[in-house]
C-alpha cells in the first residue's frame, strides 16, 4: 500500500510527513501553473485547461481566491485543478502560501488519522476473521479500480464537449 512506511510510526511523525508531501505537491503544481501562465494556450495544457472541470476550478479561484485553495484540499481529485488554476491565474504568492499551509495541515490530519484508523481496524478485523479482511480488502479494491473505469470512460466518451475547444478546434 502506498502508505505502508508509516505504519507503526508516531502520529505526529506521520502528520508531518503528510504535511511536506502536500506542500511539495500542491506547491509545484502552483509553481507549474504560473510558470505555464504565459503559454498555456500554445501547449498541450489547453487541452486540460478546455475542460469543464478545469474552468470550474478556475471561476472558483477567480471568485473566491484563497479560500478555495484551503477548501480544494478537503476534496478528492479537486486539489491539482485548484493549485494549477491558481498558479494559471498568477494568484499573489503572499496570499497563496497561507492558504496551502492551511489547507495542507488540514489534510495532513485528515489523511494520517483516516489511514491510521483504516489500518488500525483492518488489522482488528484480520485479528478476527484473516478471510473477511481479505474479502474487505478485494472489495475495496473492485470499488476503487470500478470508479477509476467509470471516470475514464466519461472521459474517453466525450472528452473535450466544451464550447471553446470545439470552436477552437474547427478546421476550415
Amino acid at each position: 500500500m502506498a502508505l505502508d512506511f508509516l505504519a507503526g510510526w508516531p502520529y505526529p511523525v506521520a502528520v508531518g510527513i503528510l504535511f511536506v508531501v502536500v506542500l511539495l505537491r500542491a506547491g509545484a503544481t502552483y509553481a507549474l501553473g504560473r510558470g505555464a501562465h504565459a503559454g498555456a494556450n500554445r501547449t498541450r495544457l489547453a487541452r486540460l485547461t478546455a475542460r469543464p472541470g478545469f474552468r470550474r476550478a478556475e471561476r472558483l479561484v477567480e471568485r473566491w481566491g484563497a479560500p478555495v485553495v484551503t477548501a480544494s484540499f478537503l476534496t478528492v481529485g479537486v486539489q491539482t485543478l485548484v493549485n494549477l488554476a491558481a498558479g494559471l491565474a498568477r494568484m499573489p504568492v503572499r496570499r497563496y502560501l497561507p492558504a496551502l499551509a492551511v489547507g495542507g495541515l488540514i489534510w495532513a490530519f485528515l489523511y494520517a488519522t483516516v489511514w491510521s484508523a483504516g489500518v488500525a481496524a483492518w488489522r482488528g478485523l484480520y485479528a478476527l476473521s484473516p478471510v473477511a479482511a481479505i474479502v474487505v480488502g478485494v472489495t475495496l479494491l473492485l470499488a476503487f479500480a470500478g470508479h477509476v473505469i467509470l471516470q475514464t470512460r466519461r472521459r474517453t466518451e466525450d472528452p473535450d464537449a466544451t464550447p471553446e475547444l470545439a470552436a477552437h478546434d474547427r478546421r476550415p
